[in-house]
């Protein structure tokens, strides 16, 4: 085994012999000494509490024929009812279909790149460089995706838009990118990753901040280059992190987000576009089928549970510590 990789062993079991040292201490003893650490998390459990657990009460109308005018004690008791006419419609097929598509889409293209650009942004020495650089790619995740759609309008529209009249100038004619279903999920895609993958960086280029700099002038002194520091030494010491944003992602599989989805959708392309998010809003919403949208709602909600716990499990099997 190599230096470096003994310096990585090493640095893990000087880690796991502090997180057994600190588990040693009696609750009461490490909460006097770091009450303050605890107060800070007050605000954030708080939050949770209130906006997201409080909530869940309301899940039970799942399992109701509600009725806002009778209320949750008033409204009808249904039990599976709604799951089963969801299950057995035909909307079922499309919207898992629709939704396991781009999710697995985002999984192969927009999830790596945060990781590629966390490494070539670690790459750069000149530090000016490198902090224009970063603002730069952090800059779309503050911008509303209203806009980001009406860019994405006036760049691809048929009419009038600067793509098209560049494609009709090379080839005689244009390209109804926004109505196409072909090109409904390459521009979700494309959308994504422009918005989000410079603030997604932030997370990798953190863990990479703690990388011993000794471990890579060791690397240096037995002579490997750039590629092998980056192959033996920063790509294993990002590797949990790395898992534990797949792990992320994947339990959030069946959550491809509402804003972006719904502004993209036209009746032309809404075979393709028409996702779990989409459908509890018109069904919720516009519709009032309040009882059957958490019921869609709840289902996806179950799928990602299970799948986060799954993927959890996994990785503990390969030797990852895993979300817990």
């Amino acid at each position: 085994m190599d230096a470096p990789a003994v310096a990585t062993v090493n640095k893990k079991k000087a880690a796991k012999k502090a997180r057994e040292k600190v588990s040693q201490v009696p609750f009461r003893t490490y909460f006097k000494r770091h009450y303050l650490l605890y107060l800070m998390l007050l605000p954030g459990l708080i939050y949770f509490i209130i906006f997201k657990y409080v909530p869940m009460f309301g899940i039970v109308i799942a399992f109701q024929n509600y009725s806002p005018w009778l209320g949750i004690k008033g409204s009808q008791w249904v039990g599976l009812m709604h799951f089963k006419n969801f299950f057995a419609s035909n909307d079922f097929g499309m919207l898992l279909r629709n939704t396991l598509w781009i999710s697995f889409l985002n999984l192969v293209f927009y999830f790596p790149m945060p990781i590629i650009i966390a490494l070539l942004l670690n790459e750069i020495r000149h530090e000016r460089y490198k902090k224009v650089v970063q603002t730069c790619v952090y800059i779309p995740h503050f911008v509303s995706m209203v806009v980001v759609y009406s860019l994405t309008y006036m760049l691809l529209n048929e009419s009038s838009g600067i793509i098209n009249q560049l494609i009709e100038l090379s080839t005689g004619h244009t390209i109804d990118f926004l109505s196409s279903k072909a090109w409904f999920r390459p521009l979700i895609i494309l959308q994504s990753m422009w918005k989000e993958t410079g603030y997604g960086t932030i997370i990798f280029l953190a863990a990479l901040a703690g990388v011993d700099v000794q471990l890579y002038e060791a690397a240096e002194v037995d002579g490997a280059g750039r590629w092998r520091k980056l192959w033996h030494i920063t790509l294993p010491a990002i590797k949990s992190t790395i898992i534990v944003m797949l792990i992320l992602r994947v339990g959030s599989i069946l959550n491809t987000g509402y804003e972006q989805i719904f502004l993209m959708t036209n009746s032309l392309n809404r075979s393709v576009a028409e996702v779990f998010d989409t459908y509890v809003y018109r069904q919720g919403i516009t519709q009032g089928s309040f009882s059957y949208s958490t019921a869609v709602g709840l289902f996806k909600g179950i799928v990602g549970t299970i799948m986060v716990l799954t993927t959890n499990k996994i990785s503990k099997k390969f030797g990852e510590s895993g979300l817990y």
